[in-house]
């Protein structure tokens, strides 16, 4: 979900002249064992690969597990090093801990150190293999294995997701129902994705965050990025580098767009984040980083690490075509329409994109006949009008969390949490043992 500035930028993969941070370091890591399961490179078609194999990394803990009874969470991993989702997603944990469960974490392949071609795997064709069903092949056949590994084939499997990984957690329970009892799927932009929407949406609720916090900040950010304007125009390229603290000074209207780009996803990030407490997801952030003046800079650090992580499933199946116009949003006006995705993507993966696949593929709007998935968004989060915000059957529940961000539901107990996300989590439980419930009966 975080390709934006991988999609939108001139020189996608020339990104020298950014300062990015090394890796975070974490304290006091859950109680996981890391393992690898020999995963099949390409599950739909046996000729290309044939029964190749490579490594998916998972994480695993039965501390909290019930052998006779316990259920299983799993969490669906999505772009990224499965041990930044594990570090930063409590809330699982903790609620394995009340439920007595078994709980994975699985790697998305293509990510962390599940990637089915090493050093090659993002070359063309290798990465054609990264794609939504491949990712949920990956993990319907884990579970299998592990299952029957454990001796837990009668234990209900819980999916979990945070944002590309929520939506995978719905497409799971849409897809293989007979392996996956139920889903949480947080802050999944399932309608947005699919191209459902209105593309001004997510810089329109970028900005409005900030406005809810100072009115006059929209007019400051739109006088910011009119400065750096004014400084491209008169190619004062060494005061721009002096003022970001680039690693290399830009020299072309490209490398100031680009430059747009980062900025506008350094806001973006911030929105996202807006925690109400300090975190280390994505860096060092401060808590109510939206609030904060350093906050900025933190982020325009932080956010290359992300900037491009999915950009090939962007090309294929998922639609991110987004814009900002300086009218109902505070940045500069950077368009993304279909054409540009097009040129984009034909010119850096050599595909043609698939406009209205996941629509296809995972129902769009007509959810309504899906059954024991949760919605949850918070209305910090500007991904959040791009999901479900409404219930749509008393199974396919949306949970909305007032003064919550990024999947802030998935996120341990803290003690700055609002109540609004404490009464979401009690609701999630409840409806998690339900279904829990439910399974063991029909696995009987």
């Amino acid at each position: 979900s975080y390709c934006l500035n991988d999609m939108i930028l001139e020189k996608p993969h020339d990104c020298s002249w950014i300062r990015t941070i090394g890796p975070i370091k974490f304290k006091n890591e859950p109680p996981f064992t890391e393992k690898y399961f020999s995963q099949i490179v390409d599950h739909f078609n046996f000729n290309s690969m044939g029964n190749g194999t490579f490594n998916q990394r998972y994480l695993i803990t039965e501390k909290y597990w019930d052998r006779k009874n316990g259920p299983i969470f799993f969490y669906t991993g999505n772009e990224g090093d499965i041990w930044d989702f594990a570090l930063n997603s409590g809330f699982i944990t903790e609620l394995a801990e009340q439920q007595r469960a078994l709980v994975i974490f699985a790697e998305h392949r293509y990510y962390g150190k599940s990637l089915p071609f090493g050093q090659e795997s993002f070359n063309i064709p290798q990465v054609g293999l990264l794609t939504v069903e491949q990712a949920l092949a990956d993990f319907a056949l884990l579970i299998s294995q592990l299952k029957q590994e454990l001796g837990a084939s009668n234990c209900p499997v819980i999916v979990f997701g945070g944002s590309y990984g929520g939506m995978l957690s719905a497409y799971m329970r849409q897809r293989y129902p007979n392996l996956v009892a139920g889903a949480l799927a947080a802050s999944a932009p399932v309608l947005s994705t699919a191209g459902m929407g209105d593309p001004r949406q997510f810089f329109r609720d970028v900005t409005s965050d900030f406005e809810g916090y100072a009115p006059e900040c929209s007019a400051a950010v739109r006088g910011a990025f009119q400065r750096v304007q004014d400084l491209a125009e008169h190619q004062a390229y060494d005061r721009l580098q002096s003022a970001f603290a680039l690693c290399k000074k830009p020299s072309s209207p490209g490398d100031v767009r680009q430059l747009k780009g980062f900025l506008r996803n350094a806001f973006t990030l911030l929105a996202m984040l807006d925690y109400p407490y300090s975190t280390h997801f994505w860096g060092d952030m401060p808590a109510h980083p939206v609030k904060e003046p350093e906050a900025e800079s933190a982020s325009r650090k932080n956010n290359h690490s992300r900037a491009s992580v999915a950009s090939p499933q962007a090309c294929t199946e998922i639609e991110l075509c987004y814009e900002s116009n300086n009218v109902t949003d505070m940045f500069p006006a950077m368009t993304f329409t279909p054409a540009e995705r097009l040129a984009y993507c034909s010119k850096r993966w050599g595909v043609t994109p698939r406009p209205g696949w996941l629509q296809t593929q995972y129902w769009g709007d007509a959810l309504s006949t899906a059954s024991n998935i949760i919605y949850s968004n918070g209305d910090l989060d500007p991904w959040a009008n791009g999901g479900v915000r409404t219930s749509l059957s008393p199974s396919v529940v949306a949970i909305n969390i007032t003064d919550g961000a990024h999947h802030l539901d998935l996120r341990g107990s803290n003690d700055a949490d609002p109540a609004s996300v404490i009464s979401a989590r009690k609701t999630e439980a409840n409806l998690i043992a339900q279904w829990v419930a439910m399974e063991r009966l029909r696995l009987k």
